[in-house]
């Protein structure tokens, strides 16, 4: 299936509040039971046991209501790891006054070099063009001091249709529309693997999570003794 570019709705808050309200909860409701938030704690989880860190800061960006980074911090907690996250999203909307979060945008981040652990990213990459991906994956690495997690949809045939049998779930027109989009969009496992080889990253990990997901690590380059 051929990777098509789809504007999302959601994007640019084209929608009445309500309908962006709805929508937000139906991307929660795909995070708790499809991949999302399982993904990126396993991606976390990862961090923490390379580091044998008992805390950890992460910037989550394109965040929106930031339940995936709240249901790893409540996860890490009951096993003594301390996560620290800040939100960030181009739509202050979206954010929900959350008290750690900032309106900015993902391609050029508002925050000096290796001011996070980590950056955290879930249903965002495939927004962005090839050319873009690598900018923002750069970006990230600049901001982090240990590794970006990329938490995305894989693009595949089965996929789509399985999007389209969910359409009794959604409870927003956004969703209808942004749902299937987002799927069209995707980057597959090899393309995605092929844009990070042309980042900064040190080393780039890749796996297949349930429900036509992928988990992304790539690493910042260690810093030699002296420079």
């Amino acid at each position: 299936m051929k990777r098509m570019v789809i504007p999302e709705l959601l994007d640019t808050d084209a929608g009445t509040p309500v309908e962006v309200r709805d929508s937000l909860a139906d991307l929660r409701l795909v995070n708790r039971w499809f991949g999302g938030a399982a993904t990126t704690e396993w991606m976390v989880e990862r961090v923490v046991r390379r580091l044998n860190a008992r805390t950890l800061s992460l910037l989550e960006v394109g965040a929106g209501s930031g339940d995936v980074p709240e249901t790893v911090r409540r996860h890490l907690e009951q096993r003594g790891v301390q996560l620290e996250f800040t939100l960030l999203d181009r739509v202050a909307s979206h954010l929900n006054g959350h008290p750690r979060a900032v309106v900015g945008d993902a391609l050029s981040l508002p925050f000096a070099d290796s001011s996070f652990d980590v950056i955290s990213c879930g249903l965002f990459t495939h927004h962005l063009s090839p050319e873009e991906l690598v900018q923002f994956a750069n970006e990230a690495l600049r901001v982090s001091r240990q590794a970006v997690l990329i938490n995305d949809l894989i693009r595949h045939p089965l996929h789509l249709g399985l999007v389209y049998a969910g359409y009794p779930l959604y409870r927003s027109r956004l969703t209808r529309h942004d749902a299937p989009a987002s799927v069209r969009q995707a980057y597959t496992l090899e393309e995605m693997r092929e844009l990070l080889r042309q980042t900064t990253a040190d080393e780039v990990e890749i796996h297949r999570h349930y429900l036509f997901r992928m988990g992304v690590t790539a690493w910042k380059p260690r810093r030699l003794p002296g420079v």
